[in-house]
């Protein structure tokens, strides 16, 4: 067979179609640029394998593949509380749920470090991420959100006693890792005003945070400093979201208020900052939870709570500033 620049590109644009970059035949030599944005590990190993095969049929005795993507400009979104069990890491995987089934490509990061609840909430436990290189490839979840945590390099039920610096380069390796085109990236962060955080602002820097509080009156004095936080490091806050806002008895069908009623919004009035919505005292969405079912990846009310909110979040990351 005549190897040459015609047979070697007819070859390849039936292997490789709008992939190929440029592909040149010197001597007995094919030299291939490949486009291999938003190819993951197996997709960007198939796509070389077929056009390795396609060159030689064409009659290279030797094939170089080099391949080229586009850089993906990547916004994270840190989702923060001045205190522990309000609900954030629930909250940070559900907007994660909704964003993605508004059609945005959204990764999350479980950057609670010593108590990772990410796996069990999008039912990734027990399985353990890749490397490629230096870094880590996100572990795909049922529901369309590539993630990582520390809960998926660590034994279940291991207890992480490290100190600041540590923890701080294990939340570099989560966030530095292989993305691929993920373009929003959710950071669940631990409670509280610590070194995780503020590694966070000083190395990461989001583009925005979303604060998570109940309405009773000591949560919200505990967001108010996370809030602070967040604006020393110049971040700014997209909204605030009230959970645990009230509970229906599923008996009678009375709503009571146990940890009060409209104080986040309030707080955020009074900070003038957005209100993103509430999300009530739900035992479904806490069973639901449990199971590693989402309630934003299913339908009804549950579903559209975390909606609302992923609407407001993204219109205010498509307003430009």
């Amino acid at each position: 067979m005549s190897f040459n620049q015609t047979a070697l590109e007819n070859a390849l644009r039936m292997a490789a179609g709008a992939r190929l970059q440029t592909a040149r035949a010197e001597g007995e030599v094919a030299t291939i640029v490949l486009e291999v944005s938003g190819l993951d590990k197996p997709g960007r190993e198939a796509l070389e394998a077929k056009v390795r095969e396609a060159a030689r049929a064409a009659g290279a005795a030797e094939v170089r593949v080099a391949m080229t993507a586009e850089r993906v400009t990547r916004r994270i979104i840190a989702v923060g509380s001045g205190k522990g069990g309000v609900g954030k890491s629930t909250l940070s995987a559900n907007l994660a749920v909704a964003m993605a089934r508004l059609g945005r490509k959204v990764g999350l990061v479980d950057a609670d470090i010593y108590g990772p609840s990410q796996p069990r909430l999008l039912a990734t436990e027990g399985r353990k991420p890749e490397a490629e290189g230096q870094k880590i490839i996100p572990i795909q979840s049922p529901f369309g959100v590539p993630m990582l945590s520390m809960g998926h390099l660590v034994q279940p039920g291991q207890a992480i006693a490290w100190r600041g610096p540590m923890a701080g380069n294990a939340l570099g390796q989560l966030i530095d890792a292989h993305w691929g085109d993920t373009e929003i990236l959710v950071v669940d962060l631990p409670p509280g005003t610590g070194d995780v955080q503020l590694t966070m602002l000083q190395k990461h820097k989001p583009v925005g945070a979303v604060i998570v509080s109940t309405p009773q009156d000591l949560a919200l004095m505990d967001a108010t400093r996370a809030i602070g936080l967040f604006e020393q490091g110049q971040v700014p806050i997209i909204g605030m979201v009230e959970n645990m806002a009230g509970y229906v008895c599923p008996h009678c069908g009375e709503q009571s208020d146990p940890f009060g009623t409209g104080g986040a919004e309030a707080a955020a009035m009074s900070m003038k900052l957005p209100f993103l919505g509430r999300v009530p005292l739900d035992m479904a969405i806490r069973r639901d939870s449990d199971a590693g079912q989402p309630p934003a990846a299913g339908e009804g009310p549950g579903a559209e709570v975390f909606a609302a909110i992923a609407r407001k979040v993204l219109a205010w990351l498509d307003t430009p500033r």
